[in-house]
């Protein structure tokens, strides 16, 4: 079977924000087509800088990220054909929803990314109208963004990047916060949007729904390097590679006088 396209080469990519916080050290892996990747590793670990870096938003500050064989550079994005394919191919969903949001109404919220692309007001109105239906939310489209539930918005979140069409989504946490009718809502359309040949790129450290979102694991380390890159089946048996990883800790419990020692999946959140 031939392989599919390279879409992502990341060769010894590092990265240091301007205040000397080291995010990411020599971080090498590639993603082809219709991959679907969950970017693994505790908060800290450099799971939303490695998204922003394959966004364009930031550039490596040390070796390269490469978009169908393109250096993502800032240079080479301000170029207009490749900036504009680039940004109609990636679309990236942030953690947080009220981030991403500030148009007054929905319908305004979902058109904007076309209309920048310069999308005729035709071809806009279409793309509108088939993503607010794809999820559910056309009932929305004249209500103020502000004004919406933290599931609503999340939704609309995701909307303004599938009006793009983009071949690439990347998610920063998208289950975070979410309820358990909402996370079932959003794995299933996950779930289609692959099955549509969408390549996807998810950053999490739920291991409980690591299967449902992924098929291959890049697991990053406390100190900001690849740990493992392999299945999600292979990643979720090595017990000893979670514990190391900080994403799994032993927790002694007392049961009168023994006292025995679980594991327990680390699934607090907080900014990274």
């Amino acid at each position: 079977m031939q392989a599919k396209e390279l879409l992502y080469e990341c060769d010894s990519v590092s990265f240091v924000y301007p205040d000397g916080t080291p995010a990411l050290k020599d971080v090498s892996f590639r993603v082809r087509r219709e991959e679907r990747i969950a970017i693994l590793g505790v908060n800290g670990s450099g799971k939303s800088t490695l998204l922003r870096l394959l966004d364009g938003l930031l550039e490596p500050t040390g070796g390269e990220i490469r978009f169908l064989g393109t250096p993502l550079t800032e240079r080479n994005l301000q170029d207009a054909v490749f900036g504009r394919k680039f940004r109609q191919r990636v679309g990236f969903v942030f953690q947080d929803a009220d981030a991403q949001l500030f148009n007054a109404t929905v319908w305004d919220e979902v058109a904007f990314a076309p209309r920048q692309l310069g999308m005729s007001e035709t071809e806009v109105q279409r793309r509108v109208t088939d993503t607010l239906n794809l999820l559910g939310i056309a009932h929305l489209a004249e209500r103020a963004p502000f004004r919406l539930s933290g599931g609503e918005k999340r939704k609309v979140a995701i909307a303004c990047v599938l009006s793009m069409n983009p071949e690439v989504l990347l998610m920063d946490e998208p289950v975070a916060g979410l309820d358990p009718r909402m996370q079932v809502w959003l794995v299933d359309t996950l779930k289609q949007l692959h099955e549509a040949g969408k390549t996807l790129l998810i950053a999490t450290h739920n291991l409980h729904v690591l299967p449902e979102l992924a098929d291959r694991v890049l697991i990053l380390s406390e100190t900001h390097q690849v740990l493992a890159d392999l299945t999600v089946h292979d990643a979720l048996a090595n017990e000893s590679l979670l514990i190391e990883a900080g994403l799994l800790h032993e927790h002694p419990h007392a049961h009168g006088e023994i006292v025995h020692t679980h594991l327990h999946a680390h699934e607090h959140h907080h900014e990274e």
